[in-house]
Parts: structure tokens; sequence; C-alpha cells
């Protein structure tokens, strides 16, 4: 997620953490978690380890594309603000990584960017929200690249039980990638496609606009928590996912 205007991304969130719409977060949260219980203690601890690296990897890579176009475009905020790197201490945000690792969505600390900077105003946020999904598909293909390679010049390793750990990190790390893209092309502000939507219609003339977008984060906790997400990230996760692994990797 990126902040439009200097400041706007972080004041978006900030007023999100104070409201009651945290509760029900995590309420939501532990609603997530008792929601199979026929798996163990064990079991649950284990997948959530084997998918930090791709949430880990997901969230920087995704928040310093953001930053690295919009630095391209002659905006120096990014870099004034130490956000051209992936060091993930820059881009993590404690309470979107739990909810990430927990709930099975969360987002990264928003990049700040200054439009004002761009030659193209329009065409410069479209490209800048366009780059952290873009980031997320290329990770995913790269990681894919390594299972196949893995399967083509270690077949034992992947048989061996190091490697069975290892190629399930390396799966992680490619669904939490395809997860992160599609959740964040969903046109619901805050998210990266609500900002595409935006720039394409213009959507900033309409008075409805800012109402919406500073309700952001409540409309999209609904859409969740009613499982409206799921009717749009289920297919597209299962689709895209099955095109990956067979053009790529088997």
């Amino acid at each position: 997620m990126i902040g439009n205007i200097i400041g706007k991304g972080k004041i978006t969130l900030k007023r999100f953490l104070r409201s009651p719409v945290l509760v029900l977060l995590l309420v939501l949260i532990i609603l997530r978690m008792v929601t199979n219980p026929s798996i163990s203690i064990g079991e649950w601890f284990m997948d959530k380890i084997l998918i930090l690296p791709g949430i880990i990897i997901g969230l920087s890579f995704h928040e310093f594309a953001h930053g690295a176009v919009s630095n391209a475009l002659g905006d120096p905020t990014p870099k004034q603000q130490g956000r051209l790197t992936v060091n993930p201490a820059a881009h993590i945000d404690p309470f979107g990584f739990i909810c990430l690792l927990l709930a099975g969505f969360g987002w990264g600390i928003p990049v700040e960017i200054n439009p004002g900077y761009y030659k193209k105003r329009r065409l410069g946020e479209i490209l800048v929200s366009l780059a952290g999904v873009a980031m997320n598909f290329l990770i995913a293909i790269v990681f894919a690249l390594i299972m196949k390679g893995l399967l083509v010049w270690q077949p034992a390793f992947v048989l061996s039980d190091l490697g069975e750990i290892v190629f399930d990190i390396l799966s992680g790390v490619v669904s939490i990638n395809v997860i992160l893209m599609i959740f964040n092309l969903l046109p619901v502000p805050p998210l990266d496609g609500f900002s595409i939507v935006t720039e394409i219609f213009n959507l900033r003339r309409y008075s409805w606009y800012y109402e919406v977008y500073d309700k952001g984060f409540l409309i999209l906790l609904a859409l969740i928590i009613f499982n409206v997400t799921d009717f749009v990230l289920l297919p597209c996760v299962s689709f895209m996912l099955q095109w990956i692994y067979s053009v790529f990797v088997f």
C-alpha cells in the first residue's frame, strides 16, 4: 500500500489502529486460528514457520518496489526516508505482519510518496501502484524457477527430509507472493488496486472519493469478515498458482 501524498498512508493506518475496527480485526484473527480444530498446535506452528520467509520477502520487496519506482520518477521522498532498501526492518509493520501470519492478510509500512515530482502525475501514480504487485509476481516466478532447478539438478535432495522442508519454504514464498499480488489488486482502499482505478478513472473529482478512502480499512475488513474477498481471491490465486507451477516448475 502507498500513501498518495506525504504522510497520508501512515495517518490512515494510525487512525485505523486507534479505532474500534482494531477489536474486530483481533476477533477475526482468533476466528481464523480456531476454524481448523483438526490441526494440532505443532502442525499449526510449523505451518507458520514455513511461510515466514515468504511473508518477510513479499512485504519487504513489495514496499521497496513502490519506493524505487517513485524515486525513479523523480520523487526523493522514499530515499530520504530510507525506503530504498529490501531490509525488512524498513518495511515490516509489526501488526500488519502478525495479521498476515495469523489471519491471512496484512500490510507493510506504507511508502510515502510525493506525486508532485512526477512529470505525469496520474501515470506516475499508476506505475508506482503497479510496482508492488509486479514485484510480488516476479518473486513468485523466481522462486518457482529455484524449485524447478532443485527438481532437475538435485532430485535426491528434494526427497530428503531437509530438502522437503526447503521445498515447502520455497513453495510458501511462491504462494504468499501470489496472494499478496492478487489481494493488493483488489479495488478497495487503501490497496494498490484502488489507487490504480482512482487514477484511470480520475475518481478524486467525485465528492464521495475521500469519504470512501477514509473508511477504506473498515470497508476492506467488512469484505474480509463476510468472505466477500474470498470469492475473488480463492479462484484467482488457485488459477495463478496452477499456471506458475505448470509453466515454471513441473
